[in-house]
């Protein structure tokens, strides 16, 4: 054997342990780097010293319940994830930072971002905890947050047994005044549900608008030049070990004109009468005399099968679909 063939087959396991020895310092560095930013690190003293690390979702992921942007400057955009908290980019996407891992939950139903002009570490935002979901894996969360810093940090604002927040609505003229639609308890009866106001920014709420133990409220929307005139989906559901019965007589869409003091339920006038399922509701801001619903009904027999969709749909499925209207609200 030639020195040159000697010198080649001893090249390649040298340059493997160069490879191996490079990972091992890199993954070195990489964990000093973790160590330095312990998240929810106890004051235990002899647990304080343990640093954790992700071993993958507890849950089920791929559900993203929420995407704001900044309307003055599109750039910035948050995003509620049902199993994986808030996230923000300031460059369109390219990069982004995760803002809620010291929180003490992770499941997201909804966001609302004040749209008022002010620098970006002054901006109110809103995180509604507790996924709007119908699945067996939905994850509950532990009340509302309010961020002043645009995300930087946090403060639980309450409504801590609402178990989901699926809508959350900021006046546009009054960053203090929110409006809060909360499912409740998904596997149970509850009375943490409703639509609930605060005018002082969180420090105290008022249930506004209350059907029963049974029935929340999935959608909310304001009126796009009145503040005063909003619109809310009331949903009536139960989930149980064995199934799912989402829909009844409680499911409905309801007006306020006066900010929440009064509501009457919207009935007639082409509205389908009897039981309904989950609805999604979307405002024209083009046209405000427009308003799109999307109703989950009861099936049909000897019907059109396109316009029927079961309330009691296995996995919740019609009440991902009714969610879906909201993406016409820019319309």
């Amino acid at each position: 054997m030639t020195l040159a063939c000697q010198t080649a087959r001893w090249a390649i396991p040298c340059l493997a342990l160069a490879i191996l020895a490079e990972g091992a310092a890199a993954q070195q560095r990489r964990g000093g780097q973790r160590a330095q930013r312990t998240v929810n690190q106890t004051q235990n003293p002899i647990l304080e010293s343990f640093t954790y690390r992700s071993i993958g979702p507890a849950v089920m992921g791929g559900r993203t319940d929420d995407i704001e942007a900044v309307e003055s400057a599109t750039h910035i955009i948050f995003v509620g994830l049902a199993t994986g908290g808030v996230w923000k980019t300031t460059n369109n996407g390219t990069s982004w930072t995760s803002l809620f891992d010291e929180q003490a939950v992770c499941s997201i139903g909804d966001l609302a971002v004040s749209q008022q002009d002010v620098p970006e570490n002054e901006r109110v935002v809103w995180a509604g905890t507790g996924e709007p979901n119908n699945r067996q894996s939905s994850s509950y969360g532990s009340g509302i947050y309010k961020s002043t810093d645009g995300g930087s940090t946090w403060e639980l604002k309450g409504l801590t047994d609402t178990r989901s927040i699926s809508r959350i609505l900021i006046d546009p003229n009054n960053d203090n005044i929110v409006y809060v639609a909360a499912g409740g308890s998904l596997f149970g009866a509850s009375t943490d549900r409703g639509i609930y106001k605060t005018t002082d920014g969180g420090n105290n709420w008022q249930n506004v608008n209350f059907i029963d133990e049974n029935t929340g409220f999935t959608d909310l929307i304001m009126h796009p030049t009145d503040s005063r005139t909003l619109i809310g989906a009331s949903y009536q559901r139960r989930r149980t070990a064995f199934g799912f019965n989402g829909g009844g007589a409680g499911s409905g869409l309801w007006v306020t004109t006066d900010a929440g003091a009064n509501w009457s339920k919207i009935e007639g006038n082409g509205m389908p009468p009897g039981p309904k399922g989950r609805i999604g509701i979307s405002w024209s801001r083009s046209n405000p005399s427009v308003v799109y619903a999307q109703i989950e009904m009861p099936r049909q027999t000897g019907g059109n099968r396109g316009q029927a969709a079961g309330t009691g749909a296995r996995g919740g499925g019609g009440a991902r679909g009714a969610r879906g209207a909201r993406g016409a609200r820019g319309g």
